[in-house]
């Protein structure tokens, strides 16, 4: 659920969507069957390297994506090269605030975005436990902490709602749709205040989701959008804000009225799996114990370097030719703005979609028509931004969403998190004590300070706009949780330029998921024989922009590979999101009504 990677923006399916929302996802082709694995896994053994094969791979992009797919090739004896034109681990990755360090202590930290691992994903999971981390039996996935509560802080003196995160005390022991129904029942009585007979209804609906064949779910539901499907309209506010606006916005990064059922209905249903103690990694509510690069991406760099893998940092990819039906070479511009030309024997285009779609030029397009599909997909805004602060403030112990923000804010308070850090003494000049790092989901509605939208907005303007929302939805019940004297200082995604003038742009932009997505997302093996595409926006189970889909792509784009180069490598297992048995024949029921074209059994309309 990043914004690859949009996986922080996952986390409130953990409650709304989680809590409310059942859907099932279709296994990857030739993926290893998905199982039930404990809360804690054994230290997984680390492949022995093969030895160097002498083959070539120029990976194109250093993000999540571009980073597995190095991993996977490097140990399968594959010499690797990793063209990146900023900085290693893409939209996941943590940054340095300028200028912010003062005696010998680190620069604050900041970030893209927070990062989210729910117990959903699988195969994100296993790369972390093949990267060494010292003290940490499972190497980097030892990082990992699951907040204990999550928040949907109301605005306008409305009670905030504060639950625990239940998991995994919830499980059913069998997983038929009346155990179901009262289970998600149950939790949406706990998570979220809404009439008897809305709770009835969503819950209802989510039965039909969970229920309906997989032909049904690619073709109705993604063409239904979640608004639709919810029967929003007839609710109340109260309905419409929690389980269909907040949902796709701070999920799906799209409106309700446009967001594929299907899309949301996955991952809503996954997460109720997790919630019941099915099919999990871990609890559905997972972050790291540092920043990003700390925990996670610096380690993964050296694994990589050890395995022989080479980084070209501050390289562009400019385009992909293709010649006779290959790529005969890679258009590039190094660190100094010198024209170049990479070859390699395969190339993996591990870009996000809207920076790898401009490098396919028309006879590369020609090659392969399902790349020219990709120029219907869609991005939008979805940027974090971390304010510093001198005290700690009263917050949630996990996170908290503003669902009545009107920029769709989430948020969470990172120091508690972080165990190994002395902030005060670690980071900054010693005077912050806390990072709270915020997300805004919705770019395009005015505030409530100045009546703009964000892009309209000055950066400075956007900083005192979110401030503004946090203190509206946290300070309006008698007390004063975030204080203006307490505030040291803000950072806001450097990706963003432009604010306040007639053209902002934003080099981190998130694949969004209107209705027909699905149909438009390429796979990762191409027409083109040397040619495998990996990134967050190709086609895997999971159906979201996720730090775990670029992931899984990344391993397909491998598996790929090695069949077009005849390798005897093992292939790269590919975990498929969980499917319980117990509601397969509901599922083959469903499939012969579908094709008779008749609703499924719970749809009452």
């Amino acid at each position: 659920m990043t914004r690859t990677d949009s996986s922080r923006r996952t986390f409130l399916a953990g409650a709304a969507v989680g809590g409310a929302t059942a859907a099932l996802g279709a296994p990857v082709a030739s993926a290893a069957p998905a199982g039930e694995p404990p809360a804690a896994r054994p230290a997984a053994a680390r492949p022995a390297p093969l030895p160097p094969n002498g083959r070539t791979v120029a990976v194109l992009g250093g993000g999540v994506a571009g980073l597995t797919a190095a991993h996977e090739l490097a140990e399968r004896g594959y010499a690797v090269t990793v063209y990146e034109r900023r900085a290693l681990g893409g939209k996941a990755r943590s940054m340095d605030v300028p200028g912010s360090a003062r005696g010998g202590r680190r620069p604050l930290p900041a970030e893209h975005g927070f990062r989210f691992i729910p117990g959903i994903y699988h195969n994100l999971p296993d790369t972390m436990r093949r990267i060494p981390f010292p003290g940490n039996a499972n190497g980097v996935w030892d990082n990992l902490v699951a907040p204990r509560e999550m928040m949907f802080a109301r605005s306008g003196g409305r009670e905030d709602l504060r639950a625990p995160i239940p998991w995994p005390e919830h499980s059913p022991a069998s997983l038929t749709p009346e155990e179901l129904r009262r289970a998600l029942t149950g939790i949406m009585e706990t998570l979220v205040r809404l009439p008897a007979h809305e709770t009835a209804y969503f819950v209802n609906r989510a039965l039909v989701f969970l229920t309906s064949c997989d032909e049904r779910r690619d073709g109705q539901w993604e063409r239904t959008p979640w608004w639709e499907f919810t029967r929003a309209a007839r609710m109340s506010t109260e309905y419409q804000r929690i389980l269909a606006i907040g949902v796709t916005r701070n999920i799906v990064a799209t409106k309700a009225e446009e967001a594929s059922t299907r899309t949301v209905g996955t991952l809503g249903e996954a997460f109720v799996f997790n919630l019941l103690g099915r099919g999990a990694d871990g609890p559905p509510d997972r972050i790291l114990n540092l920043p990003t690069n700390e925990a996670w991406i610096d380690p993964w760099e050296d694994l990589l370097r050890s395995l022989g893998v080479e980084f070209r940092i501050g390289w562009t990819v400019r385009e992909v030719r293709c010649e006779g039906g290959r790529v005969s070479g890679v258009a590039v511009t190094d660190e100094t703005g010198t024209a170049r030309t990479v070859v390699a024997d395969h190339y993996v285009s591990a870009l996000p979609v809207e920076h790898a779609r401009r490098t396919w030029g028309a006879a590369l397009r020609a090659a392969d028509p399902m790349l020219g599909r990709c120029d219907a997909l869609r991005t939008d805004w979805m940027t974090g931004i971390q304010f510093y602060l001198t005290a700690r403030a009263p917050l949630v112990h996990g996170h908290l969403n503003c669902i009545d923000s009107p920029w769709s804010l989430t948020a969470i308070q990172q120091a508690p998190h972080w165990p190994a850090r002395d902030f005060p003494a670690d980071y900054g000049d010693g005077a912050v004590v806390d990072c709270l790092s915020v997300d805004v989901s919705e770019w395009d509605r005015p505030g409530i300070l100045y009546g703009k939208t964000a892009r309209r907005c000055t950066r400075e303007e956007v900083a005192r706009e979110v401030w503004a929302q946090l203190k509206a939805a946290l300070n309006d019940t008698g007390r004063t949780v975030l204080s203006d004297a307490t505030l040291h200082s803000w950072f806001l995604d450097p990706g963003v330029d432009g604010l306040g003038t007639p053209n902002p742009t934003n080099e981190d932009e998130l694949l969004i998921h209107p209705t027909g997505t699905l149909h438009h997302r390429p796979s990762a093996r191409t027409r083109i024989p040397n040619l495998f595409l990996s990134g967050d926006y190709v086609a895997v189970d999971i159906d979201l922009a996720t730090m775990e889909g670029a992931n899984a792509s990344a391993r397909a784009a491998v598996n790929a590979l090695l069949d077009r180069d005849g390798s005897k490598a093992a292939r790269c297992t590919i975990t498929p999101l969980y499917r319980a048995p117990e509601v397969e024949p509901a599922k083959r029921h469903d499939l012969w009504r579908y094709r008779l074209g008749l609703p499924n059994v719970f749809d009452l309309g």
